[in-house]
């Protein structure tokens, strides 16, 4: 199941009356419930998709990264920006004996990892959107990242 499949149907469970539900398909599972501390999701997926790094623990979405104009990002921050698709924990390599995905000057392709949000024990990996140059690192490593908080300073090539 995709990500914007599970988002979307996280938001119509929101909606919804329903206080329990479960599917399953395949090897992917994901049970929602509602209680008095809100909406709580469970999934698991098939051993290709749980090989992704153990979670530590914290909240995730989807890999997908967003660039923008300065307009959306902070006075301090000038050129293009690459965005949090979600809410989560930014992670920046696959494990912390691992090198980071990205350093400051690096240059990167399209469709390559860029960090890892991990969002309700979900490790999201976000990937450029573009061909660009990694300008500066906004996050520290174990940062909490809100929706569409920039993340990195770009330039696109």
């Amino acid at each position: 199941m995709e990500f914007k499949d599970i988002k979307e149907l996280i938001r119509v469970f929101d909606k919804s009356e329903l206080n329990k539900l479960k599917i399953k398909d395949g090897d992917f599972e994901i049970s929602m419930q509602t209680g008095f501390e809100g909406t709580v999701v469970t999934t698991t997926a098939a051993p290709a998709v749980a090989a992704a790094p153990a979670p530590i623990a914290a909240p995730t979405a989807a890999p997908v990264a967003v660039a923008t104009e300065t307009a959306s990002a902070p006075a301090a921050i000038s050129g293009e920006t690459i965005n949090a698709p979600m809410v989560g924990t930014y992670y920046a390599s696959p494990s912390p004996e691992s090198p980071a995905f990205v350093k400051k000057g690096d240059t990167v392709k399209k469709g390559q990892t860029l960090c890892i949000l991990e969002a309700m024990k979900i490790m999201n990996e976000v990937e450029a959107e573009f061909d660009c140059k990694i300008v500066d690192i906004l996050l520290e490593n174990g940062s909490p990242v809100e929706y569409d908080m920039a993340m990195f300073v770009v330039e696109k090539l």
